[in-house]
């Protein structure tokens, strides 16, 4: 990403799986009426940032989650609901085989889970990516962006961003906190909260 240009971070509003502890991944899990409210205070808080937006780019993970999440924001921005793009390299990290289940469900699973806890990083679940393989996704999309954007996404795509833009050592990546209610402000190698 070019110096001096922002991006608007915004993890999708709560799914029923984020309130019961479930490895969401890349299934396409809809938003419950918590997420709902805070993609609606969301856009509220980026109209109050960003007013008209019409210098802003919006892009959204193609998940239901984040694509009503954006529309949601959006509307309550006065803008076009649909007036946005969507990109693959935004979806959730993947989680393979351990995609449905709550981390203690792991060990039965995926064996190789264990490694996890010494390399969160790098672990990589059956059939899944590991943050180092989402790190380069979320740095092909970090290359396209030309103008301040804001991105409606998932947590570990927020993650990564984070570490890429802030310089954040890798093994803190996967333990970072992504609230769903905020939006992340990320330019010049800093960020803030909003």
């Amino acid at each position: 990403m070019k110096p001096g240009l922002t991006l608007y971070v915004v993890r999708h509003g709560e799914t029923d799986w984020n309130a019961a502890g479930r490895l969401q991944g890349q299934i396409d899990i809809p938003l419950n009426d918590v997420g709902r409210a805070q993609a609606a205070r969301n856009g509220l808080r980026l109209l109050q940032q960003l007013g008209a937006a019409d210098t802003v780019d919006f892009v959204a993970s193609p998940l239901s989650r984040a694509f009503e999440t954006m529309q949601l924001l959006r509307a309550n921005m006065g803008l076009a609901r649909d007036g946005f793009a969507t990109d693959d390299r935004l979806k959730e990290i993947s989680y393979g085989v351990c995609e449905g289940r709550t981390w203690p469900q792991l060990p039965p699973v995926d064996r190789a889970g264990v490694a996890r806890s010494k390399d969160p990083y790098n672990w990589r679940p059956d059939g899944g990516e590991s943050y180092a393989d989402l790190t380069r996704r979320t740095a092909a999309f970090l290359a396209t962006i030309t103008r301040d954007t804001v991105v409606v996404t998932h947590g570990g795509i927020t993650r990564t961003l984070r570490g890429l833009i802030v310089g954040i050592a890798t093994d803190k990546v996967p333990s970072l906190k992504v609230p769903q209610d905020r939006v992340l402000v990320l330019k010049d190698g800093g960020m803030a909260w909003m």
